[in-house]
C-alpha cells in the first residue's frame, strides 16, 4: 500500500557502486595500484549485488 514510500535498494547500492569506482580511479591515479585493486573488487562485488537484486 505504501510502496512509494520505501527507498529503491538498487538505487543506493548504484551510488555506492559508483563512488567505489569513483575512488578506484583516483588510487590509480594517484599510482596506488593495490588500493585500486581493491576498491574494484568492492566495485564488482556490488555490481553482482545489484543484478542479482534487480532480477
Amino acid at each position: 500500500m505504501l510502496n512509494w514510500l520505501k527507498r529503491d535498494p538498487v538505487k543506493k547500492l548504484q551510488q555506492q557502486y559508483e563512488q567505489k569506482l569513483e575512488q578506484a580511479m583516483t588510487a590509480a591515479r594517484n599510482g596506488d595500484m593495490r588500493a585500486n585493486a581493491a576498491l574494484t573488487e568492492q566495485a564488482e562485488a556490488l555490481r553482482a549485488e545489484i543484478e542479482r537484486q534487480k532480477g
